[in-house]
């Protein structure tokens, strides 16, 4: 049974951007079969964030005492770069203050989880991901309504105090709590984390299905404008994320890493932040960034890959 477990994890892990698509379709079409997740965001995020703490451990953030400027440019782009981008494409191209406020939103977000996966399918530096993504959810609390702020109160109204309280009871505390977990019963959680991708999959497509069930008639409406600015926004993104990491001198593998750190977004918060306080259309971009990175990133890191093959 264990190993049925196991394998079908393994399985779904790595089929993740199908299941994303074929649930986000699902939605669209039935969107009654998932409004009933809306409730249940925060709690499915928290869910993710706490299988990330279990998976952590203090030899994770050695690189940080090792290569500290790789891991502190990695770190300030993710939380320079796409905001500004997002800034920019919602002031350039003049989009309605909900989708504004979205896209500037997952901009805004951490780094997400599937970007350790990218990174080492693309042979780049799977420590230095790893560290990137959980310093940058360690100081999302902080950093992610700062910024949002600064750049999108033009827009909406935005309680910058609110959003930090959700963060952190979304994001930093199942991660710490994970972290202790790990700590406390370090062979237990090892024996669950071979489940992870199974839940933490689970957990993200009912995310996406909510958002896009909930968004219906406004994704029939602006969905193409949404996709063509979350096109633009990660492409963006891997292309900075890699000149940064160029104009600091970094490693051919840190230069892969940071650009997918920085390209790939844990929209899964930025969906769960625009629900609560703003509204569905809001949280569409978060939806459509999720599905969208995951199939840019698969391209992007096999394209890497067979880069170094060769």
């Amino acid at each position: 049974m264990k190993n049925t477990l196991r394998q079908l994890s393994r399985f779904v892990g790595k089929t993740f951007t199908v299941w994303v698509l074929l649930f986000a379709a699902a939605a669209f079409f039935a969107p009654e079969a998932f409004k009933w997740v809306l409730p249940l965001i925060p709690w499915l995020l928290g869910l993710i964030m706490f299988g990330m703490g279990i998976t952590l451990s203090p030899a994770d953030f050695n690189i940080l005492a090792r290569h500290p400027k790789a891991v502190l440019a990695g770190v300030a782009a993710q939380f320079i770069i796409m905001p500004l981008v997002a800034y920019a494409l919602a002031t350039l191209l003049q989009l309605p203050p909900e989708i504004a406020v979205g896209v500037i939103l997952v901009g805004c977000c951490p780094g997400g989880t599937a970007s350790n996966v990218m990174t080492y399918l693309a042979r780049g530096n799977v420590a230095l991901s790893v560290a990137v993504t959980s310093v940058s959810t360690l100081l999302a609390p902080v950093l992610t309504p700062t910024v949002f702020y600064l750049l999108a109160n033009q827009w909406l109204e935005i309680s910058a105090v609110a959003m930090f309280w959700s963060i952190l009871k979304m994001v930093l505390l199942p991660v710490v709590l994970g972290v202790l977990a790990h700590t406390l019963f370090k062979k237990q959680t090892e024996a669950a984390a071979a489940v992870l991708p199974l839940v933490s999959v689970a957990a993200i497509v009912l995310i996406v299905g909510a958002v896009v069930a909930a968004s219906k008639a406004q994704i029939a409406q602006s969905g193409l404008l949404i996709l063509g600015v979350v096109i633009l926004h990660n492409g963006i993104g891997y292309l900075l994320g890699f000149l940064a990491a160029k104009i600091c001198r970094l490693p051919y593998d840190a230069q892969k890493t940071l650009a997918i750190e920085v390209g790939m977004q844990n929209s899964g918060l930025g969906a769960a932040l625009a629900s609560a306080y703003f509204s569905p259309l809001s949280a569409v971009p978060s939806a459509i960034f999720s599905v969208w990175h995951n199939i840019s990133g698969s391209l992007l890191a096999s394209w890497w890959a067979g880069k170094s093959k060769k």
